[in-house]
């Protein structure tokens, strides 16, 4: 294993001067999509090789000490040596776990914007305001991360809630952050509507997608039927008189993507397109992941739609989330965009299976 790794951080060193090399030729230097692309390659490479040498510069304290252990005759010299091989071992260890995580297989969808849908599951209009909450819950986490959210289509229920709404969030690690958002989200409260004071259970359905570029969906035109129509809601005299809607059903997959919200049928086919695009690879993603792990139901975030994944606990101001047993009473926080809790416990969990998967 030591061999394999040592080899593989030999490849990236390599590879990093060569990206180095590349950045400062004048032909890239004119083309800005190739900045981008090898600006973010470095970035990745540069960590490696810095977590490589920290290791190479430990590995070195350590067989120094091992050799004053070895040949020093003063005990107090000795047991000084003794304790910096403890700290200098454990700290080994600790990097080289950082660089098997480092080297595991990068997936397409590290780097790569999210496109989220939020549903309105059961409980009547309880679901649809409890939908309302989620999608603000993720605006505000966007907004303190620094991200862009669009909204590419929304569904409102006439009475303050959210029938469904999809949205792009275009940031540093997206998709990555969230991708393990994906499920049913559970509300037990007391709803206003309510007078004898029961505790109803609603429920609502996100999906968390990586944005597929043009480059990523190949999509036939011959594949695609496409339907117009008059808006319904609210949106103005050209909204509503001119059919600008539009319904783009995938006929090799059945899938139907629905647009409405913008005034031109141009807008709206091109966001209903970018919708069907990430659907269309969340969906190759999905099978490519099931040939490779055939339990992965038994996995932290499988990002099933069907899987019970946190249950919000108005009455006790608690959130639990079911995958990983981490509870908080930090209710409003949470509602406000403070997720990060929540998020950092689930990938952490998702690090430690994948880093054990590599050990075994």
């Amino acid at each position: 294993m030591q061999q394999t790794m040592e080899s593989r951080l030999k490849e990236i060193a390599n590879r990093h001067h060569e990206v180095e090399s590349l950045m400062s030729q004048p032909e890239t230097a004119s083309n800005p999509n190739a900045i981008r692309r090898l600006g973010r390659e470095y970035s990745q490479l540069q960590h490696i090789v810095d977590l490589w040498n920290q290791m190479t510069r430990t590995q070195s304290d350590l067989e120094g000490a091992e050799n004053i252990v070895a040949e020093e005759e003063d005990p107090e010299v000795r047991q000084w040596a003794n304790e910096e091989i403890q700290e200098l071992q454990q700290k080994l260890e600790t990097l080289t776990e950082d660089i098997k995580l480092e080297l595991l297989p990068k997936d397409k969808t590290e780097h790569a914007d999210a496109v989220v849908e939020i549903r309105a599951g059961a409980g009547g209009d309880e679901a649809g305001l409890f939908a309302s909450e989620v999608f603000r819950m993720y605006q505000r986490y966007a907004e303190n991360r620094k991200w862009k959210l669009k909204i590419l289509s929304q569904n409102d229920t006439g009475v303050g809630g959210l029938k469904e709404v999809t949205f792009e969030l275009q940031g540093e690690r997206a998709y990555q952050r969230l991708h393990l958002e994906s499920g049913v989200h559970r509300v037990q409260r007391v709803p206003a509507t309510e007078s004898q004071g029961r505790i109803h259970t609603s429920t609502t359905t996100v999906a968390v997608l990586p944005k597929a570029e043009e480059l990523d969906v190949q999509i036939n035109d011959n594949d695609l039927k496409i339907d117009v129509f008059h808006s319904g809601g609210a949106g103005g005299q050209n909204v509503n008189k001119v059919a600008t809607a539009i319904r783009i059903t995938h006929l090799p997959s059945g899938l139907v993507v629905q647009c409405q919200n913008e005034r031109s049928q141009l807008q709206n086919k091109l966001q209903g397109m970018e919708i069907l695009r990430s659907r269309l690879w969340d969906m190759e993603l999905r099978k490519r992941d099931e040939a490779i792990s055939a339990n992965r139901k038994a996995q932290v975030g499988t990002g099933d739609r069907s899987e019970k994944i946190r249950t919000y606990n108005f009455p006790q101001s608690r959130i639990t989330d079911h995958r990983i047993g981490y509870t908080s009473h930090q209710m409003q926080n949470v509602l406000s965009g403070e997720l990060d809790e929540f998020i950092d416990a689930l990938l952490q969990e998702e690090q430690a299976r994948k880093l054990a998967t590599v050990n075994s």
